[in-house]
């Protein structure tokens, strides 16, 4: 996630994004087939409004919000190609979000940053972290990348299998998964982290303009919006 100040004006999306991705990023699974059983019992949790701010929802314990269905899971793994490890981690939190938002959407993102955790051969282990951690380029301006100064000297890398910057990871970081550490390898962390940033940008992501203008905060760069939504389309593709 290469996120620079001040923030570039997504205004030259192609218009074929705009148009088209409310496709890809309005879709979700019937509620009563991602759910579990016991999670269907229990009343829904109410959205926190279109906004998220740093200091809000910290964590986000299993147990206090709805669950994604290992049935579902196993299913649409199948079908789409994403990992199950990840797949669970996506669903988890588009369920979670603080505002509507595609579980295509963060796989879409998952896929272009790490290949969904198995970059390089990776794979994720049952806590949700990559067997050797995720680490991007050194930033430190040359060629394509931006130069993003570290804490304590050197170059910030983006971490992780939704490659968060540290200096963003320090105001999204969350504990999705409860076990009491915000950890930018974590998958589920990431996921759900990186639900909550989009959500900030107070942007309508069931509409192609909102949406592209959501993950243009993100990464500012056009052909990034339309990684992401090439990526979601064709994950909301497989899974209908």
């Amino acid at each position: 996630m290469l996120r620079r100040v001040p923030a570039l004006v997504v205004g030259l999306v192609l218009l074929a994004v705009c148009l088209a991705a409310a496709f890809a990023v309005a879709h979700q699974p019937n509620r009563d087939l991602i759910l579990t059983a016991s999670a269907l019992a229990a009343p829904a949790q109410p959205p926190q409004g279109g906004q998220a701010s740093p200091s809000s929802a910290r964590s986000a314990a299993p147990g206090s919000v709805p669950q994604v269905s290992p049935a579902w899971v196993t299913t649409y793994a199948a079908r789409t190609g994403i990992p199950e490890r990840a797949l669970t981690a996506y669903a988890d939190a588009a369920l979670r979000a603080p505002c509507s938002i595609g579980w295509t959407t963060l796989a879409g993102i998952g896929w272009v940053e790490s290949g969904n955790g198995t970059v390089a051969g990776r794979e994720l282990q049952a806590d949700g972290r990559p067997v050797t951690p995720i680490l991007g380029p050194s930033l430190d301006g040359r060629g394509k990348v931006a130069a993003v100064p570290a804490e304590g000297g050197g170059w910030a890398r983006a971490e992780g299998p939704m490659q968060f910057l540290p200096s963003t990871w320090s105001q999204w970081g969350t504990d999705a998964d409860g076990d009491g550490v915000a950890d930018p390898q974590d998958i589920d962390d990431a996921a759900y982290s990186a639900a909550r940033y989009l959500c900030a940008s107070g942007q309508d992501l069931s509409t192609g303009a909102g949406w592209a203008a959501a993950v243009g905060t993100y990464n500012h760069s056009n052909a990034y919006i339309r990684a992401v939504y090439d990526a979601a389309s064709t994950y909301a593709s497989r899974a209908s």
